[in-house]
């Protein structure tokens, strides 16, 4: 395989058993409420091996018939991530949910590669990634919404679908016909890393063919692999195959449930308790 060499001197050796982030067993469950206060299970730099059983299911660890790199979901491999979205690749990462492609939301040559990848029509959207919440706003219109509420969903497993609005810096070609955009701040440090790294946003889909199951470990959409830039392992996911919360917030003091996903309750608590009525229309 030809690797950079940066990237080939940090593989392990061919044989041996792939090292994984922890599979978060023993590790205090994370909450979800106020991001601020959570324990940072799958925290950034993690290396703890993943337990036998987990492996199995997974069927993890590096062979011959690999053909592009598969890495670790830790620091030092950060920057091969950045570098690669920058030149417009497409990367497969864990979130906090799923896994997910990963490339630049600003480039229209690279989110056409995602739909070729998942065999997805280009009229289905894809949502964005950013760094940190106070991002927001250089992509979607926030100014109507209640004072810190998406800091109280995000990070989290949650989507929050907002206006674009003429001030979007995002490229007219993603999602085209759309006025709203769907983002998210997961709550795993690696993505947000790679999304802070890149200076841009993140176009975000799980990763897996269009209309098939989403993927908890690296296992899940190995034909796809051929396809990524690099697939990043950050071990099995523990969702249980249950994506984001999606919540519509385009419109004045009205949410909107768009998708249940992997945190329904918590988030329709947040949303009332800051006043927002649910729109039943």
């Amino acid at each position: 395989m030809n690797f950079p060499a940066k990237v080939a001197e940090k593989l392990p050796v061919l044989g041996a058993r792939f090292s994984h982030p922890s599979s978060n067993r023993g590790l205090p469950r994370l909450r979800f409420l106020n991001s601020r206060h959570r324990i940072r299970g799958l925290a950034l730099g993690l290396s703890t091996a993943m337990e036998a059983s987990d492996l199995k299911r997974c069927g993890l660890g590096l062979d011959n018939r690999i053909t592009r790199a598969v890495l670790p979901a830790t620091e030092g491999y950060v920057d091969e991530a950045i570098k690669a979205i920058k030149q417009g690749k497409v990367i497969a990462v864990p979130t906090d949910t799923l896994y997910g492609f990963a490339c630049d939301a600003c480039s229209a040559e690279a989110v056409h590669r995602i739909y070729e990848i998942k065999g997805r029509k280009q009229t289905s959207p894809l949502a964005i990634c950013v760094g940190d919440v106070k991002n927001i706003e250089r992509f979607a219109g926030t100014d109507h919404l209640p004072n810190d509420l998406l800091d109280c969903l995000l990070p989290g497993p949650v989507t929050v679908v907002l206006t674009r609005g003429e001030s979007s810096i995002l490229e007219k070609s993603l999602n085209p016909g759309l006025d709203s955009i769907g983002v998210r701040v997961p709550d795993s440090e690696f993505i947000r890393v790679i999304a802070r790294g890149s200076g841009s946003a993140l176009a975000l889909t799980s990763a897996n063919l269009s209309g098939q199951p989403s993927s908890v470990c690296i296992k899940d959409f190995e034909n796809l692999w051929e396809h990524c830039e690099y697939v990043y392992d950050g071990g099995l996911l523990p969702s249980g195959r249950a994506g984001s919360t999606v919540v519509d917030l385009t419109k004045l003091g009205k949410y909107k449930i768009l998708r249940p996903g992997s945190a329904m309750e918590e988030t329709v608590a947040i949303l009332h308790s800051h006043s927002l009525q649910e729109d039943k229309q």
